[in-house]
């Protein structure tokens, strides 16, 4: 395995690029228990994925390569666009296929913007956007997806193997609130301040953290440089301002579907005035549903071929270790051994 240094980044305002990190090729994972030893210490192995869309078949085979290759996972994270609209017979198509493979015990769903697009659709076979929202409440869409995932927030922690996994989301669906915006990620006070507080209680306790989140944060990961991708949170500065203090948080954003082959797949993020010389390590999930590329032109083109990409992380005493799965290959494409700074 590979083994990156501690990357530095002095930047010069909040949203300036993050330091693209080296990966090398993936060795094949070994079939340890998820929770169990291996290299001489305690290491927890888990997965994530993200877009699925209603690619229920990509899906499947997801799941099946990842017990394959992770039988014992300790969890497994989806990072938002569960379903390619939010209605609740297409939440059940998911529930459905998850129960038909085999999969961890603990998942922990993040929401993405195409829960929120039942509002575009007259009925299920009619898109109507010019009559907007067709009737559709706000407060619908949210109880659909927290009777899906059986919580009443979008945020949320879980514990894969000991690991902390946050999940971030937005509270509003923007164009209810402004009919300038669309998909923007709005936070509230209260998810701030509980972000914040679980950061610091796991930092005193030496502790990485996985925080999960379906939007990207700007000039990060690949695709996030595109115009496309810059404007996703209506709060960006708050939310680099927290995570930006603690070395050994790790992001995981979706939502661009941008292919893991890329060499910005996993960046370390500096933020100024935070304190943190050594930024934090944001992670491109890629996606279930479609993969694409930069097109040359400040755009983007989609992957030719078969697409089915998502992650293993494999949480040590001393580092984390990320790899990057061609699903549809059943193939490691890179793998990223990450430091961490401070350990239990």
């Amino acid at each position: 395995m590979a083994t990156t240094g501690r990357a530095s980044l002095l930047a010069g305002g909040a949203l300036t690029a993050g330091a693209a990190l080296t990966a090398a090729p993936a060795e094949a994972a070994p079939a340890h228990d998820g929770r169990g030893h291996h290299g001489g210490g305690r290491t927890v192995r888990f997965n994530i994925i993200s877009d699925i869309q209603g690619d229920l078949a990509d899906f499947g085979k997801a799941l099946d390569d990842l017990h394959r290759i992770n039988p014992d996972s300790a969890g497994l994270g989806v990072a938002g666009d569960i379903t390619p609209r939010g209605y609740d017979f297409e939440y059940a198509e998911v529930r459905r296929t998850l129960q038909r493979h085999r999969h961890p015990r603990n998942v922990a769903w993040a929401i993405g913007n195409h829960e929120f697009y039942v509002p575009k659709y007259s009925d299920p076979n009619t898109l109507a956007q010019d009559t907007w929202p067709n009737g559709t409440t706000e407060d619908s869409l949210f109880r659909s997806f927290y009777n899906f995932a059986g919580r009443n927030k979008v945020y949320t922690e879980a514990s894969f193997g000991g690991v902390p996994v946050l999940t971030l989301g937005t509270e509003r669906y923007a164009h209810y609130h402004d009919a300038k915006l669309w998909d923007e990620v709005w936070i509230s006070d209260a998810q701030f301040a509980w972000l914040e507080d679980r950061l610091a209680y796991w930092a005193r306790r030496r502790r990485p953290v996985m925080v999960l989140t379906h939007h990207p944060l700007p000039n990060t990961v690949s695709g996030t440089r595109n115009k496309l991708y810059l404007g996703d949170y209506l709060q960006p500065d708050r939310l680099l301002s927290i995570l930006g203090r603690h070395k050994d948080v790790f992001l995981f954003s979706g939502h661009t579907h941008w292919d893991l082959n890329l060499s910005d797949w996993a960046v370390r993020r500096v933020v100024p005035g935070t304190g943190n010389l050594d930024g934090f390590t944001v992670v491109n999930t890629s996606a279930v549903q479609t993969g694409w590329t930069d097109d040359g032109k400040g755009g983007e083109a989609a992957v030719e071929g078969s697409f089915n990409q998502g992650l293993q992380i494999e949480v040590g005493p001393r580092t984390v270790v990320i790899k990057a799965r061609d699903f549809s290959r059943g193939a490691w494409l890179k793998q990223l051994t990450v430091p961490l700074h401070t350990t239990a």
